[in-house]
């Protein structure tokens, strides 16, 4: 599955809507898309056709590699974001392989990031609905949570607020998550692994 150089790509952060979820782990997704639109200037602002927010923007250097993204953040909640997903995607003609999808991740240490192409869902309720409503054949940007600690369970874990300790490096690994979704849509896939799969 290629990536279609011509159309737009469509860059959903995951999460779920309202300031009581804002700083949960299962939000990063939130959080990379809210710097990504920093980064170009824009408002996120409700979509025309579709549940969620979006700004429209171009990414990347000037030139053939500057693309032209919608960023997303799915006002449902986190397992319904394939309904949201696709209506974007339909609205705005992006093929999955110019999906990319910004979540947490279970397995992966708590910072680390890898990006990759298509896979399973990994237990993620987003990943799933997303799935569901479109196949896998898009990219995600997995940004690592680490396990619950002790017994806790995995709902709660991901519904939980980023700790003390972690928010001392939140910033800097939102950032690199950012950065690596930059390099993802002006680069190609592998020129992102090389950089950011740490």
């Amino acid at each position: 599955m290629t990536t279609d150089a011509g159309a737009p790509w469509l860059i959903v952060g995951l999460g779920n809507p309202g300031p009581g979820y804002a700083m949960n782990r299962h939000n990063v997704g939130f959080m990379v898309a809210d710097l990504l639109a920093e980064r170009v200037g824009g408002k996120f602002k409700r979509a025309p056709k579709a549940q969620a927010q979006v700004v429209e923007a171009r990414m990347g250097p000037p030139g053939p590699a500057n693309r032209r993204v919608v960023l997303a953040k799915p006002l449902s909640y986190m397992n319904l974001s394939g309904g949201p997903v696709n209506a974007l995607r339909d609205f705005y003609k992006v093929p999955v392989a110019n999906v990319v999808a910004i979540h947490d991740e279970l397995d992966i240490d708590y910072g680390t990031l890898r990006l990759k192409l298509g896979g399973g869902d990994n237990g993620h309720n987003g990943l799933k609905s997303m799935t569901k409503a479109m196949g896998s054949d898009y990219h995600r940007v997995r940004f690592g949570i680490g396990r619950p600690p002790g017994r806790m369970q995995v709902a709660d874990f991901v519904l939980k607020d980023f700790s003390s300790a972690e928010r001392k490096e939140l910033d800097y690994f939102v950032d690199r998550a950012a950065d690596s979704v930059e390099c993802l849509v002006s680069e190609g896939l592998e020129r992102a692994q090389s950089a950011y799969n740490s």
